[in-house]
């Protein structure tokens, strides 16, 4: 058994390589409820699949739902009665250990990053075009916060979004992991940033180059005359209507969140309707799950050494507080992303 396995943490036997790792063993939204440390067996590779020493994981939104199995609609694929994987890390940067069979391209001792399942580990096994080399100006902390939700924002706000220079370009959640690199990317396209937040974020998304902020909590960001050629909803939660109404006759929305605490779908339902309202309007109304693959990760390097765009990191969690990582999380106070640090014994 690997720790692909299906249920609890196995003991290890007689000849078994171990690793210290985060175990969870069933489904909780209290991250203390069921995020503990102990030891698994490494990873076993498959054809295509690279053996990364794990050096930081990367901590978001994603891992809430993992860990809590919430919405429902995640199950399928996280496990329908208890947890597929071990622990719910999923991005990670790291040292090659070894390569698997049919693997090129990679050796032991690169310094990589990218996405790879139960990454709360010493070790994870990565998909070989799920990594890419780690950018050399960063440090592991900080590339392990990159992978997914660099991702998101690249595509949502140049392919999906196809935000063009002088255009007006409006992000809410713009001080949260998706939200600080889409803050940044647009104003690397030229765009004029309207960036939205909570009071004691505003300075901080306007230091990655927004050039005007609004504060949600004193201000609705959608009332007035301003029309915006695209939207990046990360955190709204508004309304589709309200939404349509801000933008320009020709403008373009984009959902990549604003969930709500529904079990069945959290949020994913206006996202969903969004999508079949969009061919029945001017506007193009739309949302997207995010690629993981190495061609974007490459692109992301050269951004971060063209200096265009830096991942923000408000704090780093050694492994054997993962649980508290993930509360923090949740508390709301988080600007950028958030760490989890392997020793390297």
């Amino acid at each position: 058994m690997t720790d692909r396995d299906a249920g609890a943490p196995i003991a290890a036997e007689g000849g078994i390589e171990t690793m210290a790792a985060v175990v969870q063993e069933r489904y909780d939204t209290r991250p203390e409820a069921v995020l503990r440390t102990g030891r698994l067996p490494r990873p076993e590779l498959r054809p295509g699949e690279v053996l990364v020493r794990v050096r930081a994981a990367g901590v978001d939104r994603g891992t809430w739902h993992l860990m809590a199995g919430l919405p429902y609609a995640v199950r399928p694929v996280s496990g329908m009665r208890r947890p597929k994987l071990p622990n719910p890390g999923r991005t990670v940067a790291g040292v090659v250990e070894r390569i698997g069979p049919d693997v090129t391209g990679f050796a032991p001792g690169d310094e990589v990053y990218g996405t790879a399942p139960a990454a709360f580990a010493e070790f994870a096994a990565a998909r070989a075009d799920r990594i890419a080399p780690k950018p050399t100006g960063l440090t592991f902390e900080e590339a392990a916060t990159v992978p997914i939700s660099g991702l998101t924002a690249l595509q949502a706000v140049r392919d999906k979004g196809r935000i063009r220079p002088g255009q007006q370009v409006l992000i809410t959640g713009a001080a949260g992991g998706v939200g600080t690199f889409a803050v940044q990317l647009a104003h690397h396209l030229g765009a004029h940033v309207t960036a939205v937040a909570s009071s004691r974020k505003l300075d901080a998304v306007r230091a990655l180059g927004a050039d005007r902020v609004i504060d949600y909590t004193r201000e609705d960001f959608l009332a007035g005359p301003q029309r915006y050629d695209a939207i990046v909803d990360i955190a709204g939660n508004r309304n589709l209507r309200d939404l349509c109404r801000a933008l320009t006759p020709r403008g373009r929305l984009v959902i990549t969140g604003g969930e709500t605490d529904g079990r069945l779908l959290g949020g994913t339902d206006r996202q969903l309707r969004a999508q079949l309202l969009s061919p029945f309007v001017r506007r193009h109304l739309g949302t997207f799950i995010a690629s993981e693959h190495a061609d974007g990760l490459s692109e992301l390097t050269t951004l971060i050494d063209a200096g265009a765009i830096r991942p923000v990191v408000d704090r780093a969690y050694p492994l054997t507080e993962a649980a508290a990582a993930v509360r923090h999380l949740l508390d709301g106070t988080v600007i950028g992303k958030l760490a989890v640090t392997v020793p390297l014994d």
